[in-house]
């Protein structure tokens, strides 16, 4: 499990999802001014539901460019245009990363799929850009941060 974010994180955090957060995260990747960008979601909820979701954009530009992108078609582009196998590869590596915080000895529903909580192809580029952004090998981040003008990294 996750460390609660400071008290000051997790208000800005509201303010950016509109909503209180529904669990302990951290924040894991900053914008300018020390504004959140990136948060990485502990693997359960407050109340117990698990939560795919490792790495979540609260950043609200990079969300706005995101669901533009979104809407004009960019998640079937994605898919035409990168290999299904490395996506399925980073769909592993995401889960094993996330689910290798979960209690050895914790029993119960568990969190499943990939990025997203997808298991196959490309389900949300604003979760695939968040874990490129956090350093995740992610082929369908580094194409959604090509695609909205990012620099590579």
């Amino acid at each position: 499990m996750i460390r609660r974010a400071p008290e000051a994180d997790r208000a800005e955090v509201a303010r950016l999802l509109g909503r209180e957060p529904a669990g302990a995260f951290d924040v894991v990747v900053r914008g300018e001014g020390g504004t959140p960008a990136v948060i990485a979601n502990d693997p359960f909820l407050d109340d117990g539901t698990p939560m795919p979701t490792r790495y979540w954009l609260v950043d609200p530009t990079l969300v706005t460019a995101v669901s533009r992108l979104e809407s004009a078609g960019g998640v079937q582009q994605a898919e035409a245009e990168i290999d299904p196998e490395a996506v399925a590869a980073a769909h592993r590596q995401y889960a094993a990363e996330r689910d290798a915080l979960v209690p050895p000895d914790h029993e119960g529903p568990r969190p499943s799929g990939g990025v997203g909580g997808t298991r196959t192809g490309v389900k949300c580029l604003h979760a695939h850009l968040a874990w490129w952004l956090v350093g995740g090998p992610d082929p369908v981040g580094a194409w959604t941060a090509r695609r909205i003008g990012l620099a590579e990294r």
